[in-house]
């Protein structure tokens, strides 16, 4: 859909242009012209036949064939227009500045809807409508400032915001970072975020592409898109960082089951961004921090030497590089003693290594290079470098940039006096360099590169389930909660393990199945959602007596339809859930049970299917994994049988996609084996069933 008309034309017509460089039509006329654009340039202006130099045409139709159209005119007039050069001229690239479409009104998105539709009859391409245009190494097509210089090695860079496109780029190029190209889609009518960084993924190549790639994002309309090509282009050695905007809620609704409560539309984003190995960032500064990560030889290892001669700094990057699970190791032996006699007395070489504010460029030299080459117990260097003003840093700066280039362990600079030191920050980034001003930002940014993990699988291996008998008990079913015993016949079909149970209507027959399960059993209600909430369980019934009487006392409660009895089983509580998101799939999640679901809300969530290593590492990434793990004496879970139902819930919604939400809750789990002991699982089979979506 991305065609050489739109990245490479031979000619170009601003549709609007003017002499007015306050207006879009003359700004971008005039970035082309600054950018020289080498090919044949075309205005088009009622009223001038030229414009800042350029052939002006007051009647569109006498324009001689062009590949590209940037259009800067009403929204009301752009159909038309579209329609006559695609037809008349063979224009075949579109990028559309003005809004006034699907943004603004019914109307507008009826105009939008026009547009697609003519271009998209010859296999046109189009950026927009309602964006600030397309930068590229062969024509400057924005009407914005800043115009970075491009550099092949920079960042490629997809906004769904115009004006945040342009702050990102302020931000980041005085901090050094570069750009390869920027795409700013707008309303994304025809090519979006997700097209856009396919066509990334389809024409990379390995010696000539940038292996950054920068997203700012407010809709994922297509995630398995999204998912598939950042994570082919992350396997081709590209790194990825994205901002997805818009994930907080006002409240949440009410939910029908823990999972529901506990899954939310942006834990479905978060599981994406995992799944493909994108990192997710949170604001501006938090992007730009990250791309300079990305800019830098990757860190290798989670412990990190801090240098400074400023200790204020030097603790809180600490503070943030613990708090965010990397390490800050001690630094001791026969190696720091002999540092430590090189630098001035009161120097502190423990980690962080202090050379105080009097310390020298040599000695910063003598630091990083006993870091690098001595010190096998870090892995990366940050110095925190600023100055008072007293005198020029230029050397320290100098020495600073010599060692990024030498060391054979990443070197990642934080230089905090961008005023003091303007001119000498300046000229190190002239050099090619990215810097950090502010070392908490840093560390967060640090950490989130080092723990975001690669891409999983595409289509990992599941266990082999009994895909017949499934879909035999969802095609017999309706909406809603489906019955126990039809619950029981899917997690059979599956392998899941259950607790052996009856459902009974009686009071007899409650007697009677909890005689023949052994008692002591528990004894729950059928119909009510939250049966605790309601007086609907009851623990260690011990005879048939007990059994009939809290039978006659749990029926009469409200809802309830029938009396679920099991054996009474112990092991420490475990919950697996499953929730579908319109378009991105099966939400899974696991975690402990009981208090850590309900206060806590301590659990982890993967886009399905999950294969063994994403489940494992969701296990493992429980604040309560301790516990799992056994603590104080206290026997742990086997991660291998939970990790399996997890496997095998896979298993279940790509057989069963009706399935909206499922709660394992509670699953106990022992050393040896992990058992479901309650179920809940609801379908959804009608137009919006998430199987036809």
């Amino acid at each position: 859909m991305i065609n050489q008309a739109l990245l490479n034309p031979g000619s170009i017509v601003v549709v609007g242009g003017s002499n007015d460089v306050q207006k879009p039509g003359g700004a971008v006329l005039r970035n082309l012209i600054e950018g020289g654009f080498a090919g044949d340039l075309f205005v088009t202006n009622l009223k001038e036949t030229e414009v800042q130099g350029t052939r002006s045409f007051r009647d569109p139709s006498e324009l001689p064939e062009v590949d590209l159209a940037i259009l800067a005119i009403a929204a009301k007039f752009i159909p038309d227009t579209v329609d006559m050069l695609v037809r008349q001229k063979n224009t075949r690239g579109f990028i559309i500045l003005s809004a006034g479409f699907s943004e603004e009104s019914h109307e507008g998105k009826l105009l939008e809807k026009k547009v697609v539709e003519t271009i998209d009859g010859v296999n046109g391409s189009l950026i927009g409508p309602n964006c600030i245009g397309l930068l590229t190494p062969c024509y400057h097509g924005v009407f914005t400032k800043p115009i970075p210089t491009l550099n092949p090695k920079g960042c490629d860079f997809i906004s769904g915001s115009g004006a945040t496109a342009v702050f990102i780029m302020e931000a980041g190029i005085p901090k050094g970072i570069t750009f390869s190209q920027v795409f700013s889609v707008g309303n994304s009518a025809q090519l979006g975020v997700e097209e856009i960084l396919a066509h990334l993924d389809e024409s990379f190549d390995p010696e000539t592409s940038s292996r950054i790639k920068l997203l700012y994002i407010e809709t994922i309309s297509k995630p398995q898109m999204l998912l598939k090509h950042a994570a082919s282009l992350i396997r081709k050695g590209c790194r990825i960082a994205a901002i997805k905007a818009g994930y907080s809620e006002a409240g949440m609704r009410a939910a029908s089951s823990h999972t529901g409560a506990l899954v939310s539309p942006d834990d479905a984003v978060d599981a994406l961004f995992r799944k493909a190995g994108i990192v997710r960032c949170y604001g501006r500064e938090d992007l730009i921090s990250v791309a300079s990560v990305f800019s830098l030889p990757e860190l290798h290892g989670k412990n990190m030497a801090i240098i400074t001669h400023a200790g204020g700094p030097a603790v809180m990057l600490t503070d943030a590089l613990s708090n965010a699970g990397m390490n800050v190791p001690a630094i001791d032996g026969p190696d720091a003693q002999e540092l430590l006699a090189q630098l001035y007395a009161g120097s502190s070489v423990a980690n962080p290594i202090d050379f105080l504010a009097t310390g020298t460029s040599q000695q910063l030299g003598t630091i990083l290079d006993y870091a690098d080459l001595k010190f096998s117990q870090v892995d990366g260097m940050a110095v925190i470098f600023g100055t008072p003003g007293l005198t020029p840093v230029f050397d320290v700066y100098d020495l600073l940039d010599q060692k990024m280039r030498s060391s054979a362990k990443p070197v990642f600079p934080i230089l905090p006096s961008m005023l003091t030191a303007h001119e000498e920050v300046k000229e190190f980034v002239a050099k090619g360099n990215v810097f950090f001003p502010d070392e908490v930002v840093f560390g967060n940014a640090l950490a989130r590169v080092y723990h975001t993990p690669k891409p999983s699988p595409a289509d990992p291996e599941l266990p082999a389930v009994d895909t017949a008998k499934i879909r035999a008990i969802i095609d017999g079913a309706g909406d809603g909660y489906l019955s126990p015993a039809s619950i029981q016949g899917l997690m059979d079909a599956c392998g899941i393990p259950r607790a052996h149970e009856a459902v009974v209507t009686t009071s007899a027959d409650a007697a009677k199945a909890a005689s023949t399960l052994g008692f002591p059993v528990v004894m729950k209600v059928v119909g009510p959602v939250h049966k605790s909430d309601v007086g609907g369980v009851v623990l260690n019934v011990k005879d048939e007596a007990a059994a009939s009487r809290e039978f006659e006392r749990m029926i009469m409660i409200r809802d309830t339809t029938a009396v679920l009895i099991q054996p009474m089983l112990s092991g420490l509580e475990l919950i697996i859930g499953a929730k579908f998101e319109p378009k991105f799939g099966h939400v899974i999640m696991c975690g402990m049970g009981g208090i850590f679901t309900e206060v806590f809300k301590d659990v982890a969530k993967g886009l399905s299917p999950l294969g063994k290593a994403e489940a494992l590492a969701m296990i493992r990434g429980l604040k309560s994994y301790k516990i799992i793990q056994g603590i104080r004496g206290q026997k742990g879970v086997n991660e291998e049988p939970f990790a399996d139902v997890m496997l095998r819930l896979s298993a279940l919604l790509k057989a069963a996609p009706e399935i909206t939400e499922l709660d394992f809750n509670p699953l106990l789990g022992k050393e040896e084996k992990v058992i479901a002991v309650d179920a809940r699982i609801c379908l959804q089979k009608d137009e919006k069933n998430p199987g036809k979506s």
